[in-house]
Formats: structure tokens, sequence, C-alpha cells
């Protein structure tokens, strides 16, 4: 038997292009198909295997279809998947000085925060998920600012969408710190280091990067602050071209110059971080942060920033078969969707369909569809309102949840599950549509088992849009629709100091109480949706990191939007399926609608095969990159 196995892999190899054979190994024959037969099949079968046209790099070898953009990344010593190469590079290189994983996301953050200014920042908002190899504990940390005490709930939605009036209250580089406090052991200097030189000596922009600023350039150019730093001569900064950020290389050498200070005086290295939080929080950033938003309108002031804390908290979790997710908890919603759509599609053999079937499409999508319905009814600030998170992620609710779905017809968008006798509010006339959210993932292990997964915003693209004043800084702006509910009487409603909701959520995946994944992915109202397609893939269907990654996926969109019950919903397919799978679902009733073949989500993961190595997979459909040693 042991015989006939090897053979029929040998046998298999042997229709391989080389591209297969590098890329996915066996795994990777599976999602070229045909095409890589048929390009192997052009190679003489008398050639000797390895050398002539049957050599690994002869033309003849190439394969007629790609199976994947990215070879799988080992690492041994330690992973970081990033979504930016030079970010990623930058916590390889605290891994490789013997940092901790947590030390590779502060410096991980603090580069993107450079090299990817429109998704995440040092003012920003995010989650981690921390898993800790001694232990095998895992916990979660929200580093998620608060709504100005100030604001004012009647603003027009333009004004909580962007400018100085749309800023929440910095969350970001505070969970830098406690992230480096608890689980590092370099210092900040060491770890802003890779940052504070890119912003100061520049990198080359990338193309996707300076597209973005030319899509937003009638927004970033009405303010004097953002005009500076992004468009210095009048014009966008060309695509490669050396781009610096003057004021955040100096704002970030203060903060690391204030730890050191502390350092030098005799101070423990708890107390020489808490120096620099408190230069963010208390001292000349926050003062300059408060004088610029008074200057010109804003509502945020050096109290919101004192009062801020970020917040160590458990992570919810559910099961799916046989294996533990662990998620993020509210104040991100996505834990909750995570949780509730998996119990759903337990009730159905999933990897029994064909992945490009209409039948699985439709199971995903209906899944999908309730769990938002349950979700946007009741998430919100904890301190605002308790919502029922046990009922919403239990299997006896998803139980009774999965009577919703008909396997052959798409349903109507519902309203949320009544729980404890609670009122849904009253559908607003003309509720506005969700803004889309603009955000990146990080996941990193480490040589001592530890493991990490952030997921961090500036909410919309560039945030507020606003640079607030010489900080070099962008904050969050999280007071736009999506982030809180077009409901005056639901517990997300805009309010000076309720914390809006967030859709990150880094995941850990345990396997009996072992380490087996983390990972995570930006995308918005997309990121729950995203993050259960690829636990399908990985879960269900059995495929390695990159393939899961790398495989299609859909999202749905809802208009107005999800927060309205009977919201019409269109359900997008990455332009990679079939004509007959477009046409499967709309015979099921499904308005379909096909969007870029490489468009949703941009998923990082670390997952553990069954043989205890690494190996690290990063999505081609932004500029993520993965790197191991």
């Amino acid at each position: 038997m042991a015989t006939e196995t090897l053979k029929t892999e040998a046998d298999a190899r042997s229709t391989l292009g080389r591209r297969e054979v590098l890329l996915g190994g066996l795994s990777g024959a599976v999602l070229a198909g045909a095409a890589a037969r048929s390009a192997s099949a052009q190679v003489p079968a008398a050639a000797e295997a390895g050398v002539g046209r049957q050599a690994p790099d002869a033309p003849a070898t190439g394969a007629s279809a790609v199976a994947q953009h990215r070879v799988e990344v080992a690492g041994p010593n330690g992973l970081v998947a990033a979504g930016h190469p030079l970010a990623s590079m930058a916590g390889l290189r605290m891994l490789m000085q013997g940092g901790t994983a947590a030390d590779a996301a502060v410096a991980v953050m603090a580069v993107l925060n450079v090299v990817e200014p429109w998704a995440s920042g040092a003012a920003g908002n995010g989650l981690a998920t921390c898993f800790d190899g001694k232990t095998g504990k895992i916990t979660a940390l929200a580093f998620t600012g608060a709504a100005p005490k100030l604001v004012e709930d009647t603003a027009s939605a333009a004004d909580l969408t962007a400018g100085p009036k749309a800023v929440v209250t910095p969350g970001a580089f505070g969970g830098w710190i406690e992230l480096a406090r608890r689980h590092g052991k370099l210092p900040l200097s060491v770890l802003l280091e890779p940052a504070i030189g890119y912003a100061r000596d520049g990198h080359p922009l990338d193309p996707s990067i300076a597209q973005a600023i030319v899509r937003q350039q009638a927004r970033l150019t009405q303010y004097p602050t953002t005009a500076a730093i992004y468009f210095p001569d009048g014009k966008p900064p060309e695509a490669r071209s050396m781009f610096r950020n003057l004021p955040l290389a100096r704002s970030f050498q203060a903060l690391a110059d204030a730890e050191s200070a502390a350092l030098k005086g005799g101070a423990s290295r708890d107390r020489a971080l808490s120096a620099a939080y408190d230069y963010f929080y208390s001292g000349p950033i926050a003062q300059e942060m408060d004088r610029f938003s008074r200057a010109s309108g804003g509502w945020l002031r050096i109290d919101d920033m004192r009062s801020y804390r970020p917040r160590w908290v458990d992570p919810i979790a559910t099961s799916y078969r046989g294996l533990d997710v662990i998620s993020s908890p509210l104040t991100s919603r996505t834990g909750l969707e995570t949780c509730e759509q998996l119990n759903l599609i337990e009730g159905f053999d999933i990897a029994a369909m064909p992945p490009d079937s209409p039948q699985a499409l439709h199971l995903i999508a209906e899944c999908i569809k309730i769990t938002k319905a349950d979700v946007y009814r009741y998430a919100a600030d904890p301190a605002s309102a308790p919502a029922p998170v046990s009922t919403l992620i239990s299997k006896d609710f998803a139980n009774q949840r999965r009577r919703l779905i008909n396997p052959a017809r798409a349903g109507v968008f519902p309203a949320g599950a009544v729980i404890g006798g609670a009122r849904l509010p009253a559908r607003p006339a003309g509720a506005a549509r969700s803004v889309p959210g603009d955000t990146t993932n990080i996941s990193i292990t480490d040589s001592q088992g530890n493991a990490i997964g952030v997921t961090t915003t500036l909410g919309g693209g560039f945030g507020a849009c606003v640079i607030m004043g010489e900080t070099g800084m962008f904050c969050n702006n999280g007071l736009r629709d999506g982030s809180t509910a077009p409901y005056r009487d639901h517990p997300n409603f805009v309010k000076g100091g309720r914390i809006p909701l967030l859709g990150n959520c880094p995941t850990i995946i345990l396997d009996k109480g072992r380490f087996k994944m983390v990972f995570g992915t930006p995308g918005g109202e997309t990121i729950g949706q995203t993050q259960f397609q690829h636990l399908i893939n990985v879960i269900d269907r059995g495929l390695p990191v990159q393939a899961a990654t790398e495989a299609p996926r859909l999202a749905l969109d809802a208009d107005p939007g999800f927060y309205t019950p009977g919201a019409a919903i269109t359900l997008q397919l990455e332009s990679r399926f079939s004509d007959s799978t477009f046409a499967g679902l709309r015979a099921m009733g499904h308005l379909v609608r096909a969007v870029g073949p490489y468009s949703i989500g941009s998923v990082q993961a670390i997952l553990q095969s069954r043989h205890g190595t690494r190996m690290a997979g990063s999505d081609p459909r932004r500029m993520g990159y993965a790197v191991g040693y």
C-alpha cells in the first residue's frame, strides 16, 4: 500500500508544471486542474526527468495557468505576514534581534503608518489577539478610542466622515505600548527605528498608495496640514518616488527619546514605556492635537486623550469541527459575526460540496445574511448597552436561526432575532449607506511559540483625512455611518464618550489547546465574511495557507445598509467564478454582481501543518508580504 501511494503521488507530480510544484506542491495541482495537465502533456514522455526539456526551469514545463501568485513562507524561528514588504521586514528584524511577536507587531504597525498611511496609524484604533506559547492562554487587547465628549450628535454625515469633527480619540499608540509592556522585550527606540528611518529618509511609494492619494485628492487637499505632506509641490507624489513624512518622523523620534531619557534616569522598562505613553496622551503630542482641534473647529480635547486607556479583555470563542475559534470581543462586531456564521454553517456538510458550486456559495451567503441581521441589531459599546453576546454565539441560537435558510432559495434580509424581548429601533427614512472601511492586518509567530494577530485601522481611507497639526498623524474617522448606527435610539448611535464599533477581528485557532492558526483581514463590512470563507477553506476543505488565502471569495453588500431590515442585498462574486456559478446563483434568487478577480479582503495568515511546521500566507489582493527565518 505504501509503495502504491508513493507511486500515485509521483504520477500526480509528473503532471505539474514547475510553478505548481514550487508554489503549492500537490495541493497546487488541485487548483491548477486541467491547465497544468495540458501544459505538461506538451513535454515528450521519453525525456529524462529534471534534464533538458524536463528541467524545472525549461520553458516547456511552464503551466498555462497559475495556481497561486505567492509561495507559502516557512519560518521555523519566526514568521511575519503584514500589509507591506517593508513592514514585514521590520518585524522580522525585531525577531532576529531576539524580540518577541509583540515587539515585531509594534515595529510592523509603526512602519505601516509610514508606508501604508491610508489604512492605519499611531492615532488610529485596533484590536489584537495574543497567544502565549508557554501558558497556552489567549488574551485580547482593545486599543479603541471613544468619540470625543464634546461631539454633537446632530452633526451632518459629511462632518462625521472627514475633517476635524470626524476625529475619534487616538487608541493605537496606547495599544503599541501595552503590547510592548506585557509581551515585549526590546526598547521602544529599537521598535520605532525602522519607521523613523522610512519617514525621515523616505521610501519608494507603492503604486497602490499613489493611486489612493490621487483618488482622495479632492478631500485631502482641503486641509493644509495634509496637503503639505501628501501634495508637497501641489501635486500628488508619483508611484515609486521617494516619499517622506517628516512631521511623523519627528513625532516618533520624540516618543523614542522620551523612553530613552527615562531609562537614562534609572526608570524601569515599564516606567520608561509609560514615559512615552504620557508624552503621547498628556504631553506634547496631546497638547498639539488639542490646539489644532480647537483652532479648526474639532471636538477632540486633551481630556479625551488623558482619559483613554487600552483594555485587556476576554476574547469570545466558539468551536467548529472540533477546533476552537477565538476572536475579538465587542467593540469589534466581527468576532460575533465569525462565531455565529460558523455555528450556522456547521449544520451543513459544506466540505462535500464543490467550492465553486452555487449550492455551497448560497449557503455561505445565507449564513452571512442572517448573522449580519443579528449582530447589527445588538452590537454596541458594552458600556452603553449590554449585548446578548453569549446567546449570539451559542449553538442553540444558531440551530434556531438556521431554520430561516432555504437550501434552494435566497431569503430576504431579515430583522435581527428578538432576544429577551428587545425592541427593534424604528427604521429611519433614507438611512445612509455604510462607508467602506480601510484597514490592515498583521499575523506573527516567534521562536517561543507565541502568536499575535493585529487588525488596525483609520476607519475610512486616510481616516478623518486631516493631519493633526504638526504630529504627522491621521486620526480614525469612527463617527461615520457604519461604525455608528443611523438609528437615534440604537445603542451604537453617535454619542460623546461612546466607543464606535470596528470590524477588526484578528483570530486564533487552537486544536486541543495547541496553536493551529492566526489570521485576519481588512475590508470593512467584508472582514467577517472573508474570515468565514478562509476558515471554511482551511478547516473544511483542507487547503494549505496560501491556497486558502488566494481562493476566490464572495461578499454581501446591503442597500441602504446592514442596520436596515429588508435592505436590498447584492451578492458580489470575484470574477474568477465561472459563468455557470453566476447563473446558478441567479436562478436561486440572488442579485449577483461580478467584481474584480482579486478584490475582496486581504488575508495575512500563519498556519501550523500536521507536521508541526508553521507556514505563512499573504494575500495578493493587496501588497501584503510574508517573511520568515
